[in-house]
């Protein structure tokens, strides 16, 4: 089931996430409709706080991106109680969108390497090294678990050219190809 995604604006993207217990009620349902929902909107990755739960839960599908990084093919995992234990001194800069602020595309600066936490699909524990766009990927959907969003790693003067395109969010002016839910 496609599910709407929150829009910046909505109050469960500034909260902070809990872990879930393994008996979290319908899980693996959530997971299939978060896939798909992320799917239907073209995105790489979703965090549970876009569908309105605030809880650490986050899928990610670099599928798509296989044609340019052969690494991916068939990448496609959920991530439940992530955290971001330690991160790398090298930072790099890169293009982000998110699908909590459409439109708005900025680069953001992050390290190119992290050690995580997390249980897989199966609830299977892991604890590794992760690098490059993988790692990207990771910290800006990990952020959405702890209530931040990748404007907030912006310059105040980029943060400010951005200001009325936020604040059309807030006031419900949208325009994208998904269902969104925005403040009321």
């Amino acid at each position: 089931m496609i599910l709407p995604i929150y829009v910046y604006g909505q109050p469960v993207l500034r909260q902070e996430a809990e872990d879930i217990t393994p008996d979290y009620p319908d899980l693996k349902e959530l997971i299939k409709n978060m896939f798909e929902t992320m799917e239907h909107a073209d995105g790489v990755g979703l965090a549970a706080p876009q569908v309105g739960l605030p809880i650490r839960v986050v899928v990610i599908d670099l599928d798509v991106l296989s044609d340019d990084m052969p690494e991916f093919k068939d990448f496609k995992r959920a991530y439940i109680n992530p955290h971001i234990i330690e991160k790398g001194d090298n930072l790099v800069s890169m293009e982000e969108g998110c699908l909590s602020l459409p439109g708005i595309h900025e680069n953001v600066k992050r390290p190119d390497r992290i050690h995580v936490t997390y249980l897989d699909e199966e609830l299977n524990p892991h604890d590794e090294w992760v690098e490059g766009y993988l790692a990207r990927v990771m910290q800006h959907e990990f952020d959405h678990l702890d209530g931040t969003m990748f404007i907030d790693h912006l310059s105040a003067l980029r943060k400010q050219m951005i200001r009325g395109k936020l604040n059309s969010m807030v006031k419900g002016k949208v325009r994208c190809s998904y269902k969104v839910k925005v403040v009321k």
